[in-house]
């Protein structure tokens, strides 16, 4: 997508990206709106994925569509590893060159008796820092160890620097559920346009790269 401002100074409204990666193991499509209504429509063969992507959307105002194929009847680490990977992807490119953004997110969710702490930063240096114990191996048919595989891969390829701390929880659909919660309310706070410098790089080099 072209992000250069309009003639006004001002940055398109709609920030998109549509992003197809296909491999052996997986065939992913997403198309993601930044300045979005909070509507999804994620069908990725793992319904709990699909529920979280769904809390990205509504609590991070982001328009996403996603159809993702894999093999599943393996397991389901592909297909999450492989959408985490797409969506990086179609963040990174939808942010073009960061220009406008307020860059720095961070948002506290609690979750009945979870409470998830994520801060975040549109650095263009990948960093993740994974402060999550999730009590059991399971969610349903979702393994819990495929939170921080999903992170890894979208932290990655957004060239984002993403700190997760679980301040509190006992159970681990609360504090999944509370993760992607705080992340998407950073994410929005994040790729926000600071209307105080909408013409700028938020960076004292004036640019943001890896």
């Amino acid at each position: 997508m072209n992000n250069s401002l309009l003639a006004n100074g001002s940055v398109p409204l709609l920030r998109q990206a549509t992003v197809d990666r296909q491999t052996k193991e997986t065939k992913v499509h997403i198309e993601l709106t930044l300045d979005g209504n909070g509507l999804g429509e994620n069908h990725t063969g793992i319904p709990f994925l699909d529920h979280m992507l769904d809390q990205l959307c509504s609590h991070g105002l982001v328009d996403l569509r996603v159809q993702a194929s894999g093999d599943t009847h393996i397991d389901d680490h592909h297909t999450n590893e492989d959408v985490g990977i797409t969506l990086g992807m179609a963040l990174d490119q939808a942010l073009g060159d960061r220009r406008g953004i307020y860059r720095f997110g961070h948002f506290v969710a609690p979750l009945d008796e979870s409470l998830v702490e994520v801060a975040l930063d549109l650095s263009g240096r990948p960093h993740l820092s994974y402060g999550l114990e999730i009590p059991t191996q399971r969610v349903g048919t979702y393994d819990t160890q495929l939170v921080r595989e999903f992170f890894v891969a979208l932290v990655n390829h957004s060239r984002m620097t993403l700190h997760i701390r679980q301040l509190e929880g006992l159970n681990s659909h609360h504090i999944i559920e509370a993760t992607f919660k705080a992340f998407a309310r950073a994410l929005r706070m994040a790729i926000a346009i600071d209307p105080r410098r909408s013409q700028q790089i938020p960076s004292s080099k004036g640019v943001i790269q890896a």
